[in-house]
């Protein structure tokens, strides 16, 4: 019997390339985003709610300009609450709701799906900065020190953050989730210079901040707007491979622990 040629009957039903699936699953996340007002408080309005207090007012003493230094904490808090807070809830609701286990009996493999998850963080990322951007702008700030740098250090801490968001959405109930990720998220503010620059605490708390993926996404982005001195190579560097550290150590983790259901 002859095997009829690929292609003679239509239509030819089979899987859809892995880059249309990947925007597929990007374009539900945004969806989902966008219908849970919640998540959309604590991605967009937080972030420009502290640039503006930050910025017209003097209750904490930022480094000058102070409009760039607001600003640089403000893109800080829109990573970490977009990339690791709303992102590991959603993804625990997600297991717990048990939409994951249906997409991926649907056919869609599992490495298109927290990749979908991953890009549609980094699309809202993408607008809280322009967002942010113009609203500095509005407040008075002026573009200095190195955008290179900048869109680096957002690109990693996004990575990072979205890989640790993932493992503790994907490991712990979404009871737990829900706790422990606004509970990390207040940790992170406060021992990562997010706020208040790690310059000027303890000694002994800017040590264990700069560890952090918050401080070293805090301490590279203030280099970047120009609010502290660059320090030479190393200062500029270090950050950066704290945050390629943590975004290896987390997707490392996530790829081998996340439970699905």
């Amino acid at each position: 019997m002859t095997t009829p040629a690929v292609g003679t009957f239509r239509p030819d039903p089979g899987r859809s390339p892995a880059a249309r699936m990947w925007w597929a699953q990007t374009a539900f996340e945004l969806r989902l985003l966008a219908r849970n007002g919640e998540q959309l408080l604590l991605a967009v309005v937080i972030p420009v709610a502290a640039l503006i207090g930050l910025s017209v007012t003097t209750v904490v003493a930022l480094p000058e300009p102070r409009v760039a230094s607001a600003l640089a904490g403000a893109l800080a808090l829109a990573v970490l609450s977009a990339a690791f807070t709303s992102l590991a809830i959603a993804t625990a609701f997600d297991r717990r709701y048990q939409v994951l286990k249906r997409l991926i009996g649907s056919g869609v493999p599992r490495g298109v799906l927290l990749a979908g998850k991953a890009t549609s963080t980094a699309a809202v990322v993408a607008v809280q900065t322009v967002l942010l951007t113009v609203v500095a702008l509005v407040l008075g700030w002026r573009p200095a020190g190195d955008p290179v740098l900048a869109l680096v250090a957002l690109l990693l801490g996004v990575v990072a953050f979205a890989g640790i968001g993932l493992l503790v959405g994907g490991v712990f109930k979404a009871e737990v989730v829900l706790g422990l990720a606004n509970l990390l998220w207040l940790v992170f503010v406060i021992i990562g210079g997010v706020i208040v620059p790690l310059a000027s605490g303890p000694d002994w708390v800017a040590a264990v901040g700069r560890l952090t993926p918050a401080g070293a996404l805090s301490d590279a982005l203030r280099i970047a707007v120009g609010t502290t001195g660059d320090g030479g190579t190393g200062a500029v560097l270090t950050p950066l491979l704290v945050l390629l550290g943590w975004a290896l150590a987390g997707w490392s983790a996530t790829l081998q622990w996340f439970k699905w259901q």
